[in-house]
């Protein structure tokens, strides 16, 4: 079974790493708008919810969640919350070295929020313990499978359909009332340059979540779970090596890269969602 990191104490955690498979889990989300009727924790919340279901698959080490990220292209809009890109890569390295030496063989950091995927990414190339970046695979085509509405830009998924049948499912005690469609009218370059989506809807919603329903959202978090789990089995075992093997000498980590300042993420929002770049 596993083990809620941010409620064991310190021997059990050496103890259920060294006894199993030694597997961390760590989500990662953000604290951003998702319009009036979603909690700014939604990112956080569906990240939680897959390394949940991921730990106790794997009977794994469930580490609490960063509930920040970085959000740049929704900070338009109050009561966002983003940090740098280099401050969620240091995070990520400081949590994975510390738990490292706690005795965890392999890192799956859950992400939740398209800012992160670039700090996430570099922080796991960084680190000597291998790590696992999971930017929820499989919830594209589930979400082709159940959505009714469509989507605000290809591939955009924030506080529409897809997402609200997401909090519904997970926290439904949050969910404030019902929010009108929107949708915008994109630049041409739209997804291929960062942009700040606070100009284009007033409410901060990217489509309709009229349609959505729990269950929708509950079929959304199996397909996300079963491709992570697939996608966990697939990593390569030459790096899923034991945990002598896996450390390096301080003096041979690569170090953290640093990030432009001031260049910001990507402009797809959604639970890890990609926009589609025109081609």
């Amino acid at each position: 079974m596993r083990l809620d990191a941010a409620t064991a104490t310190a021997p059990q955690v050496v103890s259920h790493l060294r006894a199993g498979r030694g597997i961390a889990v760590l989500p990662v989300g953000a604290l951003e708008q998702h319009g009036p009727h979603l909690p700014l924790s939604t990112d956080t919340l569906t990240a939680e919810a897959v390394a949940e279901r991921l730990a106790d698959a794997l009977d794994a080490l469930l580490l609490p969640a960063i509930g920040y990220g970085a959000t740049w292209n929704m900070s338009g809009y109050r009561g966002t919350v983003t940090l740098r890109p280099e401050t969620v890569e240091a995070l990520a390295v400081d949590i994975g070295t510390g738990i490292e030496a706690a005795g965890a063989r392999l890192l799956v950091v859950v992400n939740g929020d398209w800012g992160n995927r670039e700090p996430l990414a570099r922080a796991a190339a960084a680190l000597a313990l291998p790590t696992l970046v999971l930017n929820h695979p499989g919830l594209d085509e589930a979400a082709e499978r159940v959505r009714e509405s469509r989507p605000a830009a290809p591939g955009l998924m924030h506080a529409e359909e897809i997402e609200t049948s997401l909090v519904l499912a997970i926290a439904p005690e949050t969910v404030q009332g019902a929010a009108e469609p929107v949708y915008p009218d994109f630049p041409p370059e739209f997804g291929v340059v960062p942009m700040r989506m606070h100009g284009f809807s007033p409410t901060g919603v990217f489509g309709d979540p009229r349609p959505a329903t729990a269950e929708k959202g509950a079929a959304l978090l199996d397909a996300v779970v079963a491709a992570s789990l697939e996608t966990i089995a697939a990593f390569p075992s030459s790096i899923r090596r034991s945990g002598a093997e896996a450390r390096r000498s301080p003096d041979r980590r690569r170090r953290v890269s640093p990030s432009r300042r001031g260049a910001p993420p990507r402009p797809a929002r959604g639970p890890g969602r990609r926009v589609r770049r025109p081609r």
